[in-house]
């Protein structure tokens, strides 16, 4: 009896120990997104950089120097939502920036059952809704009971919502009508006073695009740091979560393509705002206790004109002509008109309410779409996303196809393009350039972590987007995000497991 006793007593302090003992976790989690950042940026503008940002990063940090991007399009509202769910269109259900559902136009972000707050424009009339899965923040917030709080700022909505989550504190996005951060009636009612405050200290000319200029990552950063102070991040007894997204470097190298000095300054300009912003995490929380890791929802080609000049081939291709003229072949063939109802980047969208009413077969319609695609110089393979599965394309191909394509919103069929083939016709003098498709200037990203069980490395050893979710998930002991498919980056989690 005794002996049983004793081992009760034990089994009690030994529980009693267990439970009085907290999981080891930093206090703040930073992620960091940069719009349409180029995975060798890091290395173009190297020597360019100062000590504390950027080159901080690399001198200091854990790089996974072969994160690519698993499905197409790579386009901004998919990569934001796929960092931070750790999941595909496929699941998560933001098939782009723009998508058809039900026959009708959504914008990924937009909600017609909120109103802004901040503002009375439609710019304010977004949610996280769209999104049909849990994120990093979300899983934070359910492990502790949402003692943790995660709060989610970009200058796009949509790389505010998006990130922060479902379950968010807050998002905060730039409307350029007001000239002032904003937020939904999805997060609050009415902004905290010293958000107010905040505003009308640093409103900027009514109606002028902020994203388009470097000063709109001073912005983006000023602003991070104000909801870090103000919200008081970090300093209570459970981890917290701001997510940044730099929207400026996107709208700029759309402009002015990826090795103008317009896009250099915008570097620059990131590089200087987030060596002051590490410096502040440093003197808040000390090297050791933050998580920071930085990313990119999608890279971006080099210029075409840029290009030739060089003897690289470089095109353009004239989409919405293809549409015209496809609706024009098909009305003949079938007597309907424009069956064809829409194209995003390289998806096309065919009208079933129409095909369904007109008693057409729709494989029959795909195929013949698809064989007049194929006519086409410029497209390597068109491809029933159906039927994705079994097409004769390279497997990297077909995946990321399957990956990317949602039953619910996304186009009927996908072209592939010849590499560095651009889905408009441009002009000589044309400087800009954009993304969207599967080849590695618009998929290969740069992943780095910094601060808290991060010890300098790097691996070149394959790691995908979907692989980010799930590995700040592992050093935080928190379940990943529920439809993450990806897997914890061994090398980046064995660190913490390590110390």
């Amino acid at each position: 009896m005794k002996r049983l006793l004793f081992a009760i007593s034990m089994m009690i302090a030994a529980t009693v120990t267990f439970g009085a003992n907290k999981v080891e976790r930093p206090k703040l989690v930073v992620g960091l997104v940069v719009d349409q950042m180029r995975w060798d940026y890091l290395y173009y503008y190297y020597e360019d950089f100062g000590e504390g940002g950027l080159k901080r990063l690399v001198d200091e940090g854990f790089s996974c120097e072969n994160t690519m991007i698993n499905y197409i399009p790579t386009i901004t509202a998919i990569g934001h939502t796929s960092v931070f769910t750790g999941s595909v269109p496929a699941l998560h259900g933001i098939a782009g920036n723009n998508f058809m559902e039900k026959g009708k136009d959504v914008y990924c972000c937009a909600d017609s059952t909120v109103q802004g707050v901040g503002t009375d424009t439609k710019a304010g009339r977004m949610s996280p809704r769209n999104n049909k899965a849990t994120t990093i923040g979300d899983e934070l917030r359910l492990a502790t009971d949402f003692k943790s709080r995660v709060f989610g700022v970009a200058l796009k909505d949509r790389a505010a919502i998006f990130p922060a989550g479902h379950s968010a504190n807050a998002a905060y996005w730039y409307d350029n009508a007001v000239g002032h951060f904003v937020t939904s009636t999805y997060y609050m009612d009415k902004l905290p006073k010293w958000m107010e405050q905040y505003n009308k200290e640093n409103t900027t000319k009514k109606g002028e695009d902020q994203k388009g200029k470097p000063e709109g990552v001073t912005i983006t950063f000023k602003m991070a740091e104000a909801v870090l102070r103000n919200e008081r991040l970090g300093m209570g007894d459970y981890p917290d979560m701001l997510t940044i997204s730099i929207s400026s470097t996107d709208v700029i190298g759309h402009a002015y393509g990826t090795r103008d000095e317009h896009t250099k300054a915008a570097y620059m300009q990131l590089d200087k705002e987030l060596a002051k912003f590490l410096r502040l995490l440093d003197n808040r929380y000390g090297k050791n206790g933050y998580l920071l890791f930085l990313t990119a929802d999608h890279g971006g080609a080099h210029n075409p004109n840029y290009l030739k000049q060089h003897h690289i081939y470089a095109n353009g291709w004239p989409a919405s002509q293809w549409v015209k003229d496809i609706n024009a072949e098909l009305s003949k063939r079938y007597g309907v008109n424009k069956l064809v109802t829409a194209h995003y980047g390289d998806f096309f969208y065919l009208n079933h309410a129409k095909i369904d009413s007109a008693g057409l077969n729709i494989d029959e319609v795909k195929q013949a779409v698809i064989n007049q695609l194929l006519q086409e110089d410029e497209l390597l393979y068109a491809v029933d996303c159906a039927k994705a599965s079994t097409a004769t394309v390279p497997q990297i191909i077909r995946e990321r196809i399957i990956n990317g394509y949602n039953t619910k919103r996304s186009g009927d069929i996908v072209v592939i393009p010849r590499s560095q083939m651009f889905s408009w016709q441009f002009k000589d003098d044309y400087k800009g350039t954009t993304h969207g498709q599967w080849n590695p200037y618009d998929a290969h990203i740069p992943l780095v972590f910094l601060g808290w069980h991060v010890t300098h490395g790097s691996t070149s050893k394959p790691t995908y987007i979907v692989d980010i979710a799930a590995t700040v998930c592992a050093m935080l002991h928190i379940e990943m995000p529920n439809s993450c498919i990806g897997n914890a980056i061994v090398p980046v989690v064995n660190q913490g497991q390590n110390q």
